[in-house]
């Protein structure tokens, strides 16, 4: 994953930041193409979102492939 700038991750995916997930590399992710809603950044820079099925995981920058999105 290399060094990861934490304050720029909480800048770009600040809350009710929308994302659209492209892969997930975790055991139970969520389906590729899901949208969801920045609920926070944390401070090792997981971004934590609320999912369209109301799912709440994390998507890790440098691990999953996601996107920002408008509607």
């Amino acid at each position: 994953m290399g060094n990861i700038d934490v304050e720029k991750i909480k800048e770009k995916y600040q809350p009710g930041t929308k994302i659209r997930v492209l892969e997930m590399k975790d055991p139970f992710p969520v389906e590729s193409g899901s949208a969801g809603v920045v609920d926070y950044v944390d401070d090792i820079g997981n971004v934590h979102c609320v999912f369209e099925n109301s799912r709440r995981i994390a998507v890790i920058p440098g691990v999953d492939r996601f996107v920002r999105y408008s509607v």
